[in-house]
């Protein structure tokens, strides 16, 4: 290490305007040395397969059943078949009618197929209690349908691809 003490010829004491820097480089280097050997211990990784989320698009069937759910005054429920509010009650008939009218197009249960069979699609409200929406999917299980499911919307900025 050196050290600089100002002019030799003159008599005058010059305050010395230079940062030594031996000493910060030194704590830097040290410091560089402490990372270099704790970051690979912190960054353990656990093997784990995510499925791959992707938005599809549903083409929507005429046979198809759409539901709209939401939460009504006092915890009750609001069921609408399309546009139509509906009990459980008339919920259930409904779809058991709507099913057996699917069943009979095709020529009877032996030639439906997953192409040919209804499904159902609920839409609920974001405050809507589970209760609500469970009820809904119950019933329609309860009715016959194998294929219920959801309608929801992508968040924003997201790109919509075709599998």
């Amino acid at each position: 290490m050196g050290m600089n003490v100002g002019m030799e010829q003159s008599d005058e004491d010059i305050p010395m305007s230079d940062i030594n820097t031996t000493p910060l480089v030194d704590v830097m280097l040290v410091l560089l040395i402490i990372f270099l050997i704790t970051v690979p211990v912190v960054l353990e990784t656990v093997p784990v397969q995510l499925p791959e989320v992707q938005y599809e698009p549903n083409e929507t069937k005429p046979t198809n059943v759409n539901l709209s759910v939401k939460g009504g005054p006092g915890g009750t429920c609001e069921v609408y078949w399309d546009v139509t509010p509906v009990s459980s009650e008339e919920l259930l008939d409904r779809a058991v009618t709507r099913l057996e009218e699917a069943i009979d197009a095709a020529g009877g249960v032996d030639n439906i197929t997953d192409e040919t069979m209804p499904e159902a699609h609920i839409r609920g409200d974001v405050d809507t209690p589970y209760k609500c929406i469970g009820g809904a999917i119950f019933t329609m299980q309860r009715a016959g349908f194998a294929r219920v499911g959801f309608i929801s919307e992508p968040p924003p900025g997201t790109a919509v691809r075709r599998l």
